[in-house]
């Protein structure tokens, strides 16, 4: 099941450079099986579930069944994070979920769902799934863009909230800073990204979304020799939610700014 959402996410961005290189049927043929998706979402449970290779739905526990790494099915992690594996399509996964309310709040499930088991009978069958804040792993690359959903459900503040809380919990400056595995650099760009107040969602599509600046202000020096500066007034545990924002002058009326405004430079307050 895995394997498919992932399947779906690379015929999208296989659709997306057909565009590009102007290969309509290429494109369509790939938009199309960038779909795949929705074969797995179960309504009535509000998860994606396995079925077999008669179309039938596997009874399984999304939480806990699939074996070492729940790898039958998920991967390294349970059917609570897969269920936000979209990020080529968040449109479409609110409209799955139900719409933005709805959205929002399986989000604020996810958060707070309890584990329903021991700390040593989860990690026995996911050893991945650490730095948990209800069944959302802070340690496990899949999860990196769930906080940031609560910007595309309407509800900004909740992203800014969650990841300022994300980033105060799990990567403080001791030797308990890092809560997982670092591969491949992804939990630092986390950090990173997050600590000046912005973040990737969808790999391939060049629009980053906005979260809560740590720092008062953060210059980005490009390697086109222009500067992209961001200042965050007042910025503290405390006066960590965004009241409004500027790019350049002009008002930002969505939580998310594009690539080619960053690679511009200016001024983001």
């Amino acid at each position: 099941m895995a394997v498919t959402l992932g399947a779906s996410y690379d015929d999208w961005a296989v659709s997306q450079l057909a565009k590009e290189l102007g290969k309509k049927e290429d494109y369509e043929q790939f938009g199309r099986r960038g779909l795949n998706y929705r074969n797995l979402w179960d309504s009535s449970r509000r998860f994606f579930m396995p079925k077999d290779d008669k179309g039938s739905w596997i009874a399984i526990d999304p939480v806990f069944d699939g074996g070492p790494g729940g790898r039958d099915y998920y991967d390294e992690d349970n059917g609570w994070t897969y269920m936000w594996q979209v990020q080529e399509n968040i449109p479409d996964l609110i409209g799955l979920m139900g719409g933005k309310k709805a959205t929002e709040e399986r989000l604020d499930q996810l958060f707070r769902e309890e584990l329903g088991r021991s700390k040593q009978d989860l990690w026995s069958k996911f050893p991945d799934m650490t730095g948990m804040v209800g069944q959302y792993s802070m340690a496990n690359e899949p999860c990196f863009h769930i906080p940031y959903l609560y910007n595309y459900a309407g509800v900004p503040w909740k992203t800014q909230q969650a990841v300022r809380f994300l980033l105060a919990t799990w990567f403080k400056d001791n030797v308990f800073g890092i809560p997982g595995d670092e591969d491949g650099g992804g939990m630092s760009a986390f950090v990173v990204f997050s600590s000046m107040g912005f973040y990737p969602v969808t790999p391939g599509m060049p629009v980053y979304t906005i979260g809560s600046p740590l720092f008062s202000k953060v210059s980005i020096a490009l390697e086109n020799g222009r500067t992209f500066t961001l200042v965050a007034h007042n910025s503290s545990v405390v006066n960590k939610y965004i009241q409004s924002a500027k790019m350049n002058g002009v008002v930002l009326n969505q939580p998310w700014f594009t690539h080619k405004q960053l690679m511009d430079g200016g001024y983001w307050n």
